[in-house]
Parts: structure tokens; C-alpha cells; sequence
């Protein structure tokens, strides 16, 4: 009875990894197309995202300098407010005096 058991879990051994073996060539078959070869999806997806990082690498000194500009851009345009403040304060005082 134990020899029979036993034949009998090595024949369920071998037909588990048989199935998972013919599973996993069919899974393999369906990912073929999506990135297994240079004519493949991901293969034109990774050539477009190098194309938009070789595009676009020159940005980032400019943005740098984008920021500074910005930067003095603000710093002038606080200088104003001040200014408009005051002048608001100021014609508030003079309408209180007439």
C-alpha cells in the first residue's frame, strides 16, 4: 500500500510541474510580443522615453537659471507691494485729513 502511495504522489509530483511547465510557456507566448524582442512594445517604449530624456536634458541648467530670475523677479515685485501699501496708507491718511 505504501509502494502504491507513494508511485501515486510522484506521478501527481510529475503531472503538477508538467502542467505548470506548459502554463508557463503559455504565459511566456503571450509576453513575447508585449517586450521579448527589438520590434516589441516595450522595446518602442523604451527607445521613445530615452528620445523625450536626450530632448529634454538640456532643461535642467535652464530651469536654474529660470529660478534665479524668478527669484529677482520677486524680490522686485515685493519692493512694489511695499510701495503700493504705503501709498494705500498714505491716501487713507490724507482722505482722514480733509
Amino acid at each position: 500500500m505504501t509502494v502504491l502511495l507513494t508511485a501515486l504522489s510522484a506521478v501527481a509530483v510529475v503531472a503538477l510541474f508538467a502542467a505548470l511547465a506548459v502554463y508557463l510557456v503559455l504565459i511566456i507566448r503571450e509576453l513575447e510580443p508585449v517586450g521579448g524582442n527589438p520590434t516589441s512594445y516595450l522595446a518602442k517604449i523604451r527607445f521613445g522615453v530615452r528620445a523625450i530624456e536626450q530632448e529634454t536634458a538640456a532643461l535642467a541648467p535652464q530651469v536654474t537659471r529660470l529660478n534665479q530670475g524668478l527669484a529677482a523677479v520677486a524680490g522686485g515685485l515685493q519692493e512694489i507691494d511695499e510701495g503700493l501699501a504705503a501709498l494705500v496708507q498714505a491716501l487713507r491718511a490724507q482722505e482722514g485729513l480733509s
